[in-house]
């Protein structure tokens, strides 16, 4: 059992509180924030009081009690208590006591049990002192039933808080508990339809949730965080996270989330309560799917791929474009629809975290019929400290259309650059950036030179 100990005054409200209730507060990276309101029962002096129904993954140290009444209590001391009842604990607990085995065959071993081996992969054996005293090894393959007389003390079903607490007051109060737990995750899910003529996107937004903290949360005040907050490293490690089934909850609904700005994060709540299970993926409409201008692009990045030609999608999320909204990190999935009907998937890329009014540049796939071709044609030394390289790119359009290929080429240490056979502006550091206009079955090559200063 691992301890907390903590002294913990609890602040005093004056207020009213009908029932049950529950908010859940999910973020981006593995945290869950929970409110609980729950009705408990208090005795004058100093006493103990269980709170279950936690989740396996809360953090104990993280625990805040508020009592919703009149009085003055007190936590003195909390202890968390995650010890559950499973096989391998029973024995472990019982070892020096006595138990009994009943066999496939119906006979009966009783003694003081001595050693437990779970002889994992397959199944193990116990050392048994009978009444005569007698040692007997009974393997556990021939065993139907196990009798013990009584729940060892320490091992408990559900994962709970035990608090010593002093109250002067006794009688049932309305309490606030809140506390946090991992296992609980949220990412923004995008799914854009391009039309016939690529000049616009519906894109619709999903919130995609999990929850694998070991609790589910009923009829929950549901709210997602936006944003990147910064953590104090753990001390230790945490325990990893379980494996879980995706069950598939949710569809488009005529209200999504409520989005706000809070603090420098962004706010979304659900406007009706929902269920969170445990081990469940749930999927929540974010946003009414909106419509945006776009436009394609063509990229050359020789440093990525130097044989291909990358497309993207380039929109602004602003208003005036069809969206305006801020955009939470996730993914995003584009399709185009076929003449028929049928929505073809053209790619798939993630986004982070984008306010209204900035553009959005989505990576879709490569180029089929734009190639490109990138060759060093001449590598000198002027002198010990100066390097000249002349960089040659070709590339051809074998579309229809007449297309736009932009190039960023990537330069590293100090350099200039000394000729261009066409116009290049300095991107960053260490990017150029040259555009290409290509008509149908048309090849062009581009040619410049750079100059490398040399430590």
């Amino acid at each position: 059992m691992k301890l907390f100990y903590v002294v913990m005054s609890v602040t005093l409200l004056a207020l009213s509180v009908a029932g049950e209730d529950i908010a859940v507060t999910v973020y981006n990276n593995d945290l869950g924030v929970i409110s609980e309101t729950r009705s408990l029962e208090f005795d004058k002096g100093v006493n103990r009081l269980a709170f279950t129904d936690v989740p396996s993954g809360i953090d104990p140290a993280s625990v805040r009690l508020d009592v919703l009444g009149r009085g003055n209590i007190t936590i003195l001391e909390q202890n968390y208590a995650y010890d559950l009842v499973g096989e391998r604990q029973m024995y472990n607990k019982y070892i020096d006591q006595a138990i009994d085995l009943v066999g496939t065959d119906g006979e009966l071993y009783s003694g003081t049990l001595l050693a437990y081996d779970q002889g994992y992969p397959k199944r193990g054996s116990v050392i048994l002192r009978d009444q005569s005293g007698r040692i007997k090894i009974v393997q556990l393959d021939h065993i139907a039933q196990v009798n013990f007389p009584e729940l060892p003390e320490g091992l408990i079903t559900r994962p709970t808080l035990f608090w010593i607490y002093n109250s002067d007051t006794e009688g049932r109060l309305d309490t606030k508990v809140g506390y946090q737990t991992s296992g609980m995750n949220w990412s923004a899910e995008y799914v854009g339809v391009l039309d016939g003529a690529e000049k616009n996107l519906d894109l619709s937004g999903w919130a995609s949730m999990t929850n694998n903290s070991g609790k589910t949360y009923k009829d929950a005040t549901l709210k997602l965080v936006a944003g990147d907050i910064h953590r104090a490293e753990q001390a230790v490690a945490r325990r990893g996270a379980r494996a879980f089934e995706a069950d598939m909850a949710g569809g488009i609904i005529d209200v999504g989330f409520e989005e706000k700005a809070f603090f420098e994060y962004h706010l979304y709540t659900l406007p009706r309560k929902a269920t969170l299970a445990d081990k469940e993926q749930k999927q929540i409409s974010l946003f009414e799917p909106a419509s945006s201008v776009v436009s394609k692009v063509f990229v050359y990045r020789p440093e990525r791929n130097a044989k291909k030609v990358e497309v993207a999608i380039k929109f602004k999320n602003s208003k005036e474009t069809g969206l305006g909204m801020p955009l939470p990190a996730g993914r995003a999935r584009l399709f185009k629809a076929d003449d028929d009907g049928s929505l073809i998937l053209l790619g798939e890329d993630r986004i982070d975290h984008t306010p209204k009014d900035e553009e959005v540049k989505l990576q879709v796939g490569y180029a089929f019929d734009i190639t490109a071709e990138e060759k060093l044609l001449e590598q000198t030394r002027p002198s010990p400290r100066v390097e000249d390289k002349v960089y040659e790119i070709k590339l051809s359009n074998r579309k229809d259309d007449a297309v736009s290929v932009e190039i960023e080429k990537k330069l590293y240490g100090y350099w200039d650059v000394m000729e261009s056979s066409i116009a290049y502006e300095k991107k960053d550091a260490s990017t150029i950036k040259l555009e290409v206009s290509l008509e149908p079955d048309e090849t062009k090559t581009v040619k410049f030179k750079v100059r490398n200063y040399l430590r």
